[in-house]
């Protein structure tokens, strides 16, 4: 009898606090003022099927937590910390992912057996050494695949050829680099090649008809809706109708403004105020809520969206928060958790982690390669400006380095001034202070060539943004917006503006900031491809432009 009152005691608490919670989450969504509250097997308004209401979550943010089962359980030690997780891939990206690694690989050894089976009887074949090697430098080349199902057909075939072709030169480069090149069969190359460009593409194109027929069945279908009509509002009911045939329907938006307040884009598809928000959910069947309102406002700031997330606990919409990002230059925008807490960067070098190392390995690889084979021309050059004009071979200026710090930069001298001061004037088309063979050697870019040592030494890479002389920084950070951004990454020989039409001398504010915005552009969409891209027009540039002087 004493072990049973003592049970009964015990398990008091615990039925008070489911009692007690209930008794509050009823009154909370009961008095939460600016949210209409509907009754379940409400008839009114639209007929439809409604979101079924599910389990609440304990420790969700906005939920009511029941006190009598906080001291039980794993959780009552484990520390309270919210993270945000990345998205898990979906299941198209997992299977190109290993499709065209299956299917290269796949298309080697189908034509080795073709071809090397004819002499060895094809019951009797076996795989050579080399075979087998070559066999695992693809699959290293090309697992993981990108994802390419959505894309245009066109689109599909000119990436994986481009792709394949770069991945091809790689491996010749391999073979020659290793005097491997008598141990593999070119037919069977070539054969694999072709076979894995065409299957890969055409498995592409067929993988996204099939996503698109998957997602388009109306058991499939999401019905969406958006909260708020601003800007921001139609922007993401733009890209939602856009996403129509990825299975999603946008009915609707919800504001509390006048309809004159609204955005043109978003006024046509004003369902109701902010109070009506549950109501609507629950009598459509909503699954998808995107909230576009703004943090702050002539109420308390943030307290309409806390009521709002409040409510809908009342039924079991997915909750998506837009932040209000638009008119802010995003440097390689991130979502990162710090011990629980979500930051999200808004400007980010994109050398950050393992594409540190990359960016580092390409620049040291490169840059000892390219002295190697220019070093005769290095000589040249210098014994050329040495003897064109008095004054040293090689002109040292202070420029601007990553993160805005003071770097050396070398240039073989192509003036007979040695402008560094305060105050330097760009150079002009027929300037006095050009050499004869000062002029040779810009219009050729040769005077560029000491600074592949600048990026052994760590102070520039390759590609990125051109350093520009500190006097004009200090000139044009006060002028144009976001100027400094670009010494988020270490300096460039030659860079995305230079292949896109801005080299040589930018006489005015116009064609300085249109040089800053592709700086920008090329930190927002760093990758060792797009390098490679610059490099290669970079060497055309040299040999037909006539803009640099």
């Amino acid at each position: 009898m004493a072990a049973q009152g003592r049970a009964g005691r015990q398990a008091e608490p615990v039925s008070d606090g489911v009692r007690a919670a209930g008794g509050v989450a009823r009154r909370t969504l009961r008095e939460t003022p600016g949210i209409r509250q509907t009754q379940r097997g409400s008839a009114k308004g639209e007929s439809g099927p409604r979101a079924p209401a599910g389990p609440r979550a304990a420790g969700a943010p906005g939920f009511v937590e029941n006190p009598g089962l906080r001291r039980f359980g794993p959780l009552s030690t484990a520390p309270r910390i919210r993270s945000f997780f990345s998205e898990p891939p979906s299941v198209s990206a997992v299977v190109a992912a290993v499709m065209e690694p299956a299917l290269a690989v796949g298309s080697l050894l189908a034509w080795a057996w073709i071809f090397q089976g004819n002499m060895q009887g094809h019951m009797q074949w076996q795989m050579s050494r080399a075979d087998l090697v070559l066999m695992l430098v693809v699959l290293a080349l090309s697992f993981p695949a990108r994802d390419r199902t959505g894309m245009p057909a066109t689109a599909v075939w000119a990436e994986v050829t481009a792709v394949w072709l770069a991945r091809a030169g790689v491996i010749g480069l391999g073979l020659w680099a290793t005097d491997s090149l008598a141990q593999v069969d070119l037919r069977v190359l070539a054969g694999a090649w072709t076979s894995t460009v065409v299957l890969t593409s055409v498995s592409t194109q067929a993988a996204g008809h099939v996503v698109a027929w998957w997602q388009g069945r109306p058991h499939r279908r999401r019905r969406a809706i958006v909260v708020g009509a601003g800007a921001l509002a139609a922007r993401v009911g733009q890209a939602l109708r856009d996403q129509a045939g990825r299975g999603i329907d946008l009915i609707g938006c919800f504001d509390d403004r006048l309809d004159s307040r609204l955005d043109p884009g978003a006024r046509g598809m004003r369902r109701g105020d902010l109070a009506d928000v549950v109501d609507f959910i629950h009598r459509r069947g909503v699954q998808d809520v995107y909230i576009t309102l703004p943090l702050g406002g002539r109420e308390p700031a943030g307290s309409r969206i806390p009521r709002l997330l409040q409510a809908m606990q009342d039924t079991t919409v997915s909750v998506h928060y837009v932040p209000d990002l638009l008119g802010i230059t995003i440097i390689q925008g991130r979502l990162r958790d710090v011990n629980g807490v979500p930051v999200v960067g808004l400007c980010e070098t994109p050398f950050t982690g393992v594409n540190q190392l990359v960016k580092r390995a390409e620049d040291l690889v490169l840059a000892s390669l390219i002295i190697v084979l220019i070093s005769p021309l290095l000589l040249a050059v210098a014994l050329g400006v040495k003897l064109s004009s008095p004054g040293p071979v090689l002109f040292r200026q202070r420029r601007n380095g990553l993160d805005g710090h003071e770097i050396v930069v070398w240039k073989f001298r192509s003036m007979r001034t040695l402008d560094d001061g305060a105050v330097i004037r760009q150079a002009t088309r027929g300037d006095p202070r050009i050499t004869p063979f000062g002029a040779f050697i810009r219009r050729t870019s040769l005077d560029e060539l000491p600074q592949f040592f600048n990026v052994l030494q760590g102070r520039m890479s390759i590609v990125g943004p051109r350093p520009h002389a500190v006097a004009h920084n200090d000139e044009y950070r006060e002028l144009i917006r976001a100027y400094m951004v670009r010494h988020k990454v270490k300096p460039g020989i030659t860079g995305w503006a230079q292949v896109n039409g801005h080299r040589g001398e930018t006489d005015t504010l116009d064609k300085m900031r249109a040089r800053v915005e592709y700086d920008l552009e090329y930190l927002h969409h760093w990758s060792l491809s797009l390098d490679l891209r610059i490099i290669a027009r970079t060497v055309a540039l040299v040999l037909w432009d006539r803009h640099a002087y």
